[in-house]
């Protein structure tokens, strides 16, 4: 047929292309990236933790989608070239990549709802990615400090969830910006539609109920009854696709409401059928008046996002790699999980995607379900490619307060202000950037990122300049100096070192470093 012709067209491509990454010296140092000794005991637990993720990763893409300003068949566009790549040249048993809030939320400041330009991104971003993991400059993601990355995942979260609440109430037309969407949203509160604020609320209280339920599930024991064992089971996998099974029974009320000529939900509406057609992304745009918007031009419009969206997308996914690299006891190379995420959003370029990383809320629930090897992620790809060929019209009648509903409790975990009172019982000084990014990002998110890394950068500088200095006096003066001794430091070393001299009884000084 023409939907396996299509998928065998891809496949083939990419094993074309990722073989010639590995010769070109792109090895994969985990075993578990080696696909060529595949066992097939692994198979059953692949299997199961892809159909499983894919359940999740359907929904979730639709949703991100919605965040990203972009049509919601974009969200699974963007949502099955990670799989096959990855199962090639990935590290991490348990990483999946696809669409993500923070890369959705960077996505829609720098392309403002464009598809051609979110295409565009995407493959300049992969390239970016894909040069830096050759030129091994994965270090460049160590200036981006802790304090940084946590002020940025709470400003996003608060930014994202707030976002969503204009479709749990069934508000259109407003503007986008943090404090546009909070002022107009209340201000429109009036205009809120009963059946979308009800059935929102009732999916935010399904989700949180089953995410509960799955927090306070008690492991299995060996001693438990069969029947306790299917329970348990039964809580654990409805629990697991619990995005999938509100968003379908949504879309069942919102389909049962419109056949009876009752339209009271918002809907997604029409989109477009079919896999998306494999070509180059277009290096040029043509506005409805005819002009004709240059790769220059579009380049000069993105500006600061070619450094911002690639840096995030990597550290985002190699930070998740590395967590569940410790908790599983494998390592990965960092190297290669920056080749794996350039080359993916390359390729996914070819199929109109957007910019993707790695989620950690994907990759919890394909740890969870007991992946063996990447090759789950194959899986997670096919049921998305089933999903754009065969189910697409069936999205038409997906609520948009469902979808809500979905982001808001996937982005709620990201917002851990507890974090403020960590920093401020380890080091008060960290609490400046982390404002500095938390506050700036409500801006515009990439400000917030910038600034949080000018202002640590300006600390770390200042630290070099004016090292901390411990002075006694045992017959020769001592100091002792908590880091190494660097020319920017050298004036204040001597400033110092003179005054101490002279106030003591002894001129002549001794510097231990």
């Amino acid at each position: 047929t023409a939907h396996s012709s299509y998928l065998c067209s891809v496949i083939v491509g990419l094993s074309a292309c990722c073989s010639s990454a590995l010769v070109g010296g792109a090895q994969a140092c985990c075993d578990v990236s080696a696909t060529s000794r595949y066992r097939l005991s692994w198979l059953q637990m692949d299997l199961v933790a892809g159909l499983t993720v894919g359940l999740t990763t359907v929904p979730q893409a639709l949703a991100y989608a919605e965040v990203a300003g972009l049509p919601v068949q974009y969200g699974l566009y963007s949502a099955f070239m990670g799989g096959f790549i990855y199962t090639v040249l990935g590290t991490s048993k348990d990483v999946t990549l696809g669409p993500t809030a923070i890369m959705s939320l960077l996505c829609a400041s720098y392309v403002g709802g464009n598809p051609v330009r979110a295409v565009l991104l995407c493959m300049l971003c992969g390239a970016i990615q894909t040069t830096m993991a050759l030129l091994r400059m994965g270090f460049l993601l160590d200036f981006i400090s802790y304090p940084v990355i946590k002020g940025f995942t709470c400003a996003a979260a608060v930014t994202i969830g707030f976002g969503q609440v204009k479709n749990v109430l069934g508000l259109n037309n407003i503007p986008r910006g943090f404090f546009l969407e909070l002022y107009y949203t209340f201000y429109r509160i009036s205009e809120a539609r009963t059946g979308d604020v009800v059935l929102g609320l009732l999916c935010l209280a399904v989700l949180v109920m089953l995410t509960w339920m799955k927090r306070t599930l008690n492991p299995r024991s060996e001693q438990d009854t069969t029947v306790a064992r299917v329970a348990h089971g039964l809580v654990w996998g409805t629990a697991t696709v619990r995005n999938a099974l509100v968003v379908v029974a949504a879309s069942l009320v919102a389909f049962s409401w419109n056949a009876f000529g009752s339209p009271v939900f918002t809907v997604t509406g029409k989109t477009s059928r079919g896999l998306p057609p494999f070509r180059i992304p277009r290096f040029s745009e043509t506005t409805p008046n005819g002009t004709v918007i240059s790769f220059g031009e579009i380049l000069e419009d993105f500006g600061g996002g070619l450094a911002v969206i690639p840096l995030m997308g990597l550290l985002e996914s190699i930070a998740i790699a590395k967590a569940f690299g410790s908790q599983n006891d494998y390592r990965i190379d960092a190297n290669q999980e920056l080749f794996a995420i350039g080359l993916t959003n390359i390729m996914g370029s070819f199929v109109s995607a957007y910019p993707v990383t790695g989620s950690f809320g994907r990759t919890a629930v394909n740890s969870q379900t007991g992946v063996c090897t990447p090759a789950g992620g194959i899986v997670t790809g096919v049921i998305v490619l089933l999903s754009l060929a065969f189910l697409m019209p069936a999205f038409y009648y997906i609520p948009k307060a469902s979808l809500g509903a979905v982001i808001i409790c996937a982005v709620a975990p990201m917002a851990d202000y507890s974090v403020v009172l960590k920093l401020w019982r380890t080091r008060k000084q960290d609490l400046v950037p982390f404002l500095t990014t938390f506050l700036l990002s409500f801006w515009e998110v990439q400000y917030g990122i910038v600034g949080g890394v000018i202002v640590s950068g300006l600390m770390l500088l200042y630290n070099i300049a004016r090292p901390s200095i411990k002075v006694s006096d045992h017959g020769v003066l001592v100091m002792e100096l908590d880091s190494g001794l660097s020319f920017p430091s050298t004036e204040y070393l001597s400033r110092v070192l003179y005054t101490q001299a002279l106030q003591g009884e002894c001129v002549c000084g001794c510097i231990r470093l």
